[in-house]
Formats: C-alpha cells, sequence, structure tokens
C-alpha cells in the first residue's frame, strides 16, 4: 500500500515539473535598451568672421574730409558748388569738425539765425553772444551753404564759374563780402591743393572735368614740398621770410607735408 502511494507521488512530482518548463520570453532589459538618437551635426568649417580695420588718419582735417566729402559731392550735383570749396570751406570755419558751434550745433559754416526759426545757439562772434543755427545734422548744415550761396544775388557771378576753377570761387568768395579777412581764397587756395580737395570735383564731373589752368597773366610763384624741406630752408631758397611765407598759405604752425604747394610769390596786382 505505502508502495502504491509512493509511486503515485513520484509520478506527480515529474509531471508537475515538466508542466514548468515551457518557453518563457525574457523580456528586454530597459536598461540595455539602445534609442537611436539625431546626432548634431557641427560643421567643422568656422563662420567667416570679417575682420575691419580702424581707418587710421594723420590728422583731424583727413577724418573730416572723410566723413563730409560725400554730402560735399551731393551738394555739387545738386547745386553747382564745387566740393573742393565747399568742404575747404568747412575745414577752415568748423576748425575741422572740432570747433563749438561744429559740435554743440552741427553748424559747420557758422550761419547766423538770419529769420531761423528752428533750434538756436548763442555764440561769441563779431559780436558777444550772437544767434547762430543749430541743425540736427551736418548735413543740413551743408544743405543750407549751398542755398545761402546759391540764393543771394551777390553770389550769382560765382555761378558763370567752371566748376574746376576753385581759385576763381576762392577769390569770388572774398570778393562777394563773404569773408573779411584778406586771406580768406589763400587759405581756400591752401587747403584744396594740400589735401588735393579737387579730386572730389573731377569725381562729380567725371569725363567733363578739365583740369584748370591759371590765366597767362597770374606770374604767382608756387613750390612743392620734398622730403627733407621745412619753411626755414624754403623761405631761404625764395629770399622771403618764414613770417611772410605762413602769410601767403594761410599757415598758422610750420607743419608741413610731402606733396604740399606752396605760394612762394604771389600774383602781381593789375
Amino acid at each position: 500500500m505505502n508502495r502504491i502511494v509512493f509511486l503515485i507521488f513520484m509520478a506527480c512530482f515529474v509531471f508537475s515539473c515538466r508542466s514548468k518548463k515551457s518557453i518563457i520570453t525574457k523580456k528586454p532589459d530597459e536598461r540595455s535598451k539602445h534609442v537611436e538618437r539625431p546626432r548634431q551635426v557641427e560643421s567643422d568649417k568656422e563662420k567667416d568672421v570679417i575682420k575691419v580695420t580702424p581707418k587710421v588718419y594723420t590728422s583731424n582735417t583727413e577724418r573730416y574730409i572723410d566723413k563730409h566729402k560725400a554730402t560735399a559731392q551731393q551738394e555739387m550735383k545738386l547745386y553747382g558748388i564745387p566740393a573742393s570749396i565747399t568742404l575747404a570751406q568747412g575745414i577752415l570755419e568748423s576748425g575741422s569738425g572740432k570747433g563749438r558751434l561744429s559740435v554743440k550745433a552741427n553748424n559747420h559754416f557758422g550761419i547766423k539765425c538770419h529769420g531761423w526759426t528752428g533750434a538756436k545757439i548763442y555764440h561769441d562772434d563779431d559780436k558777444k553772444q550772437e544767434c547762430f543755427r543749430k541743425y540736427k545734422d551736418a548735413k543740413y548744415s551743408f544743405r543750407d551753404h549751398s542755398l545761402f550761396l546759391s540764393e543771394r544775388s551777390r553770389y550769382s557771378k560765382l555761378f558763370k564759374l567752371k566748376q574746376e576753377d576753385y581759385k576763381g570761387w576762392a577769390r569770388g568768395l572774398k570778393a562777394a563780402g563773404y569773408a573779411t579777412d584778406r586771406k580768406y581764397p589763400s587759405k581756400l587756395i591752401s587747403l584744396i591743393e594740400r589735401y588735393k580737395l579737387y579730386e572730389f570735383d573731377k569725381g562729380v564731373l567725371g569725363e567733363a572735368y578739365v583740369k584748370y589752368e591759371s590765366p597767362i597773366n597770374e606770374d604767382r610763384l608756387v613750390y612743392t614740398v620734398s622730403k627733407g624741406d621745412t619753411l626755414y630752408s624754403i623761405s631761404r631758397k625764395y629770399n622771403i621770410t618764414v613770417k611772410e611765407l605762413q602769410n601767403l598759405n594761410g599757415l598758422n604752425g610750420t607743419t608741413l607735408s610731402i606733396g604740399q604747394i606752396l605760394v612762394v610769390k604771389p600774383a602781381s596786382k593789375n
């Protein structure tokens, strides 16, 4: 009897073990999953970087010319006033853009109020605290300069001159009463020739530009500065004093530049 019970028990045990050996599908370990993520592709080519080298100026005057040359040329196209004359007047009257009126009021030509209804600034000139026009931008000062010359009959003769004739314009301004300084024309001419401002006239006129030649009866003598020249050495060469040389060319100091044209003998008076 016991033997029979034992056999039955063993049979059940074997059957039970076989039934548990079913195929088990192992779930993949979540930690072992590999998720393909989009890769951020970085270009090895660096972005082009444009390096701008600041322009170097040897003087405030050169900086002034570079800043306002386009405006002067535009005024020449519209009103017929040589850009060289406009720039030279601006340099002279604004102190190359460093004068009080140009800094505080963008007034580069010392234009006074005379019925002006816009902003104003007061400045000592011929009299104390005179009224001068004040502009939002320097370009409006250049425009007023053009209008000032083109709308007044006393300057009408200037517009009959060739635009290449900057010398005629310089002398005509003085003759028409624009300035009281008797050296005003020579100062303008000296600036134009020293900084080659006539090139801006040429830029506007293009192929129509014809280099202006001085009249035959203008017997003034000029000298082109070379390396090593000084006012003293030039004055000795032409038998004049340094002071006379400065006066002829509207110079305040003794600094010269190679290629600068100096008047060493004034034209004879007719």
